[in-house]
């Protein structure tokens, strides 16, 4: 039964499953799987300490300076969150130092597992039963000063300035229809242990692809990537772990391939087309390809699909793309390789520009500790986006209440109104707050004034 007492259909059901309340529940419950680092007796057990980091990004509180405001509401944290009792800062810190993120990984795995599960998922597939999977790099952390043994580190050629930073390689499901994406567990780039070289995408990607193998065994997926990528040994690991791919590619980084597409154009091997736009009639798509195509001299016996992609606009070329894939390049298949390999931007805006721009704070130093920590501040805040995406895909009453603000920024913002202000027993009461509005009262002084 609904809070008016109607029966709840099983689709109702369904996305009530990943209300925050249940969301932050499944967290919580993964998180108690994670052994105790401390010795001898502790005050905060892990889960709760794990949980206290967690909050500050489900909130999206600005520093932990701020969110430690919020210990005074322990209520609030306590209902919501399932918190026991709440560190301070410094001690949050120490905890979640000597935590490894690859503990966390479970909780992504059970998320991502029950979204698949409820059949709410199958609107992700892309083509003929596969998943986009977007991947790329970007900056956690940057000082001048401050560092860890985990830092890599950047000389200036002309001033010799040292810059110690961090990095991870982000994952994440995407699909050109939606906005939303499904972010996986974040692989840091970050200095490995007995290295003494800087640690780079490329070898992140090589710890990831086994990981994600391990996590989604049976999924079917297509991994986009940037120019970054497409060389012969990136594209066995992919095949190494039956990964398609549509990976950008650019005249300076790949001469060879150019070369060879423009000697085949000359002999009139390549194919070319154009289609209208069927969304905007005023729009034309071009396409030039070639199908088994050597990725480089170095290894000519890697076969590619090469593609070349123009959209027009009746004020001239807009856009302009080139990939390769081990998809056949067909007339039929053209446009949706085309859209897939477009799709690869919602890593950049719909991700890493979320995570930096919109309350997250991904580049904002929550502290860099002497091990772990802040790769775990970095992986506790994707997973908060994680639970954030889902709601927003799969809980209805997500759009009632956005549907009351101009951006997510303002809806969050009230969201830490409401929870800074008021007793709630849920997370669910502070969205009914939200759409149905709140009673407004005198306040309540809790000192004589007479």
């Amino acid at each position: 039964m609904d809070r008016h007492g109607a029966k709840l259909s099983s689709k109702k059901r369904v996305t009530r499953d990943f209300s925050p309340d249940a969301l932050y529940g499944l967290v919580r419950a993964e998180l108690e799987r994670i052994p105790e680092h401390a010795k001898g007796k502790v005050d905060v057990v892990m889960a709760d300490a794990l949980m206290t980091g967690f909050s500050v990004f489900a909130l999206k509180d600005q520093s932990l300076l701020a969110f430690d405001e919020r210990r005074r509401n322990a209520h609030n944290l306590g209902t919501v969150f399932g918190i026991t009792k709440v560190l301070c800062d410094s001690q949050l810190r120490t905890r979640l130092d000597a935590v490894s993120p690859v503990l966390l990984r479970p909780t992504f795995h059970a998320l991502i597992g029950k979204f698949q599960s409820s059949g709410l998922m199958a609107p992700f597939e892309f083509l003929n039963g596969y998943y986009l999977l977007a991947l790329d790099g970007t900056g956690t952390f940057s000082s001048d000063c401050i560092h860890s043994e985990e830092c890599l580190t950047k000389t200036d050629k002309k001033t010799g300035k040292k810059t110690y930073y961090q990095k991870m390689l982000q994952a994440a499901f995407v699909h050109p229809d939606h906005k939303e994406v499904i972010p996986l567990p974040p692989e840091m780039i970050i200095k490995q242990d007995g290295s003494t070289k800087n640690d780079c995408e490329i070898n992140a990607s090589k710890r990831f692809f086994p990981i994600f193998r391990m996590m989604f065994p049976d999924i079917k997926v297509i991994v986009v990537e940037d120019g970054l990528y497409p060389n012969g040994p990136h594209l066995l690991e992919l095949k190494k772990h039956d990964l398609r791919f549509i990976i950008g590619v650019k005249p300076g980084d790949h001469a060879f391939l150019f070369d060879y597409i423009k000697f085949a154009k000359a002999e009139g091997l390549t194919k070319e087309f154009e289609l209208k736009d069927p969304r905007r009639p005023n729009v034309t798509h071009r396409f030039m390809y070639l199908n088994a195509v050597p990725i480089n001299e170095s290894h000519l016996d890697i076969a590619v699909n090469f593609m070349e992609y123009w959209q027009i606009e009746p004020s001239g070329i807009k856009k302009h793309f080139t990939w390769v894939t081990d998809i056949r390049i067909t007339k039929k298949t053209a446009y949706p390789i085309m859209k897939g390999g477009r799709a690869r931007w919602k890593i950049e805006n719909e991700t890493f520009n979320t995570l930096k721009n919109q309350g997250y704070n991904l580049e904002h130093n929550y502290g860099l500790g002497a091990k772990h920590l802040s790769a775990v501040f970095a992986t506790l805040m994707v997973l908060a986006f994680l639970t954030d995406q889902l709601q927003q895909l799969c809980w209805p009453m997500f759009d009632e209440a956005r549907a009351k603000y101009r951006t997510n920024k303002a809806l969050r913002e009230d969201i830490r109104r409401i929870f800074k202000s008021f007793h709630v027993d849920s997370a669910r009461i502070i969205y009914e707050a939200i759409v149905y509005g709140i009673r407004f009262q005198k306040p309540e002084i809790l000192y004589d004034t007479s």
